[in-house]
């Protein structure tokens, strides 16, 4: 049986981080039995020091991109059987921005904005002993700005990172069209994907400028509506 390990369920999702997701909805969709565990000490054991690892057997593997090779591999997931190599390869650029660009928007609209973050703190620290539910979100917050700064969006105004975050749901909402599934009327590794990241922005139980943009994709949020209600309704 194959553990999971991850943040846990957080805002109406099977869990709050798009990389986690990414890698429990290829295993629901690609029909792998799985456990999940959001013990944080599951973190202070991660091998790269980040959420998801897996452990299958006596195999720990880290980071969702080597996390799919395994699963591939092993377990023959079905999730890229119906697709053409160029399909293959157009999945794999829009995984990359995906991973690299639009994630970076999702994190800024939690922890950078302070309409959404009283309840962003309150959800991943409110369980904290007095005085760590004082001192570690500050901490925490701090790390996500110089993160966000190192990457580069940090250095961005609050409307030019909105502009980037629409520019990729605009994008997606090009690509899905009217379409079930991205690649036609199965899904693929990439339905799997985009429904991580896009369902943190639009089914979440949350609300922000972000999201209340990403709710206007009507498309996008069917799509995602519609593989939660499938893969998700229990």
């Amino acid at each position: 049986m194959i553990t999971l390990y991850g943040f846990g369920g957080n805002f109406g999702l099977a869990d709050a981080s798009p990389f986690v997701l990414k890698v429990d909805a290829y295993m629901r969709m690609s029909g792998i039995d799985f456990e999940s565990s959001s013990d944080f000490n599951d973190f202070k054991k991660a091998p790269k020091g980040k959420l998801p690892y897996i452990k299958d057997g006596e195999q720990v593997i880290a980071d969702s991109f080597f996390i799919f090779d395994h699963l591939k591999e092993k377990y023959k997931a079905p999730l890229e059987d119906g697709i053409t190599e160029e399909q293959k390869a157009i999945a794999n650029l829009i995984i990359k921005s995906l991973d690299e660009n639009f994630y970076w928007c999702i994190v800024y609209s939690r922890w950078m904005r302070d309409d959404t973050w009283p309840t962003v703190k309150e959800t991943f620290f409110g369980s904290m002993p007095f005085p760590l539910k004082v001192i570690v979100p500050v901490v925490a917050r701090r790390g996500v700005k110089s993160a966000l700064v190192k990457h580069g969006i940090g250095k961005h105004s609050d409307q030019e990172i909105m502009r980037i975050a629409e520019s990729t749901l605009d994008s997606l909402s090009t690509i899905l069209s009217d379409k079930t599934y991205f690649f036609g009327d199965t899904p693929s590794v990439l339905d799997a994907v985009v429904y991580a990241f896009v369902s943190q922005v639009t089914i979440v139980e949350l609300n922000n400028p972000l999201i209340e943009m990403a709710r206007k994709y009507a498309n996008l949020v069917d799509f995602c509506r519609r593989i939660h209600q499938e893969y998700y309704a229990d």
